[in-house]
C-alpha cells in the first residue's frame, strides 16, 4: 500500500538513481564503513518491482539484506556526502531507486516506451509533485554491462534519455547534474574489445550534457574482494568509494 500521502509535509532534495545492477548495488563482503541508517535518508521504492504499478512506497534508506549479507549501493554514500555538504536546513533527501539488474536498451528496458524508463519518469513525477518545494537534484547513472559493444547507438539513447529526464514535466531541470561511471576493471579487461565503445559513449554523453564522468579502474569486484568469482558487479567497500567519488563529480560540475 502506497504512504506517500504522509510525505507531503517533508521537503525533499530528489537523488534519481538509474541503470543496472551495479546501480541498483550489489556490492557484498566485509564493510571498512558500514552505512548507518539516518532518518534525513529516504528511499522511494515501487510497490512491486516486477510488474511496476507506478505505486510506490517511502522508507529509510538502507543496505538490503541477501541471507546473511548486506549489499551496498553507491546512491547511500552520495547521499551522506550531499548531506553533509549541501542539505539545507529542513529538508531532507529521498533517493528514487530506479535501476534494475541485467537491463538495458539492448533488450529494451530503458528506450522511451519500455517499462524501466516510464517507471522512472512516472517516480520523478510523483516525488516532486509530493511538495511544490521538492527539488530533483541529481542524477546518478550506472549502466552499459548490457549494451557492452554499442558505441553510437548507446550515446543516441544515453543522451536522448538525460534530456528527457532534464526536461520531465516542465520542472525546468535543463541543469540537472548528470554523473555516469566506468565499469568494473576485472571484468572490463576481460571483455575489453565489447566494452571500450560503450565507454567512450557514455564518456561522450557526460561531455556533451555537461556532465561527469566517474574512473573506476582501481576498485574491486566482488570477487577480488572476497573470492566469490562475481567479477562485474562492485564490492561492498568499492561502492561506498564510488558514490563518494559521484559525489566529489557532482560537486565540480
Amino acid at each position: 500500500m502506497s504512504n506517500l500521502q504522509d510525505y507531503r509535509g517533508e521537503i525533499f532534495d530528489i537523488i534519481l538513481q538509474g541503470g543496472q545492477s551495479n546501480a541498483e548495488g550489489c556490492g557484498t563482503g566485509p564493510a571498512v564503513n558500514e552505512y548507518q541508517p539516518d532518518d534525513n535518508i529516504l528511499y522511494m521504492n515501487n510497490i512491486d518491482r516486477e510488474k511496476f504499478t507506478h505505486e510506490y512506497f517511502i522508507e529509510t534508506a538502507k543496505e538490503r539484506v541477501w541471507g546473511e549479507d548486506k549489499v551496498n549501493e553507491f546512491a547511500l554514500s552520495f547521499a551522506k556526502e550531499y548531506q553533509k555538504k549541501c542539505l539545507k536546513a529542513g529538508r531532507k533527501i529521498l533517493i528514487l531507486r530506479t535501476a534494475v539488474g541485467g537491463t538495458g536498451w539492448r533488450d529494451n528496458r530503458w528506450g522511451m516506451t519500455n517499462d524501466l524508463y516510464l517507471n522512472m519518469m512516472a517516480m520523478i513525477k510523483a516525488a516532486l509533485e509530493l511538495n511544490p518545494k521538492n527539488l530533483l537534484v541529481a542524477f546518478l547513472w550506472h549502466q552499459g554491462e548490457t549494451d557492452a559493444g554499442t558505441g553510437r547507438e548507446h550515446y543516441n539513447h544515453l543522451i536522448e534519455l538525460v534530456h528527457s529526464v532534464r526536461d520531465i514535466y516542465n520542472y525546468g531541470v535543463l541543469d540537472l547534474p548528470f554523473i555516469a561511471g566506468d565499469f568494473v576493471n576485472e571484468w572490463k579487461m576481460k571483455n575489453l574489445q565489447a566494452c571500450e565503445p560503450t565507454i567512450q559513449a557514455i564518456r561522450d554523453v557526460c561531455k556533451d550534457a555537461g556532465g561527469a564522468f566517474v574512473e573506476t579502474s582501481d576498485l574491486k569486484s566482488n570477487n577480488q574482494e572476497h573470492g566469490n568469482g562475481d567479477e562485474i558487479h562492485f564490492s561492498r567497500n568499492a561502492l561506498d568509494i564510488l558514490g563518494r567519488r559521484y559525489f566529489e563529480a557532482f560537486e565540480k560540475i
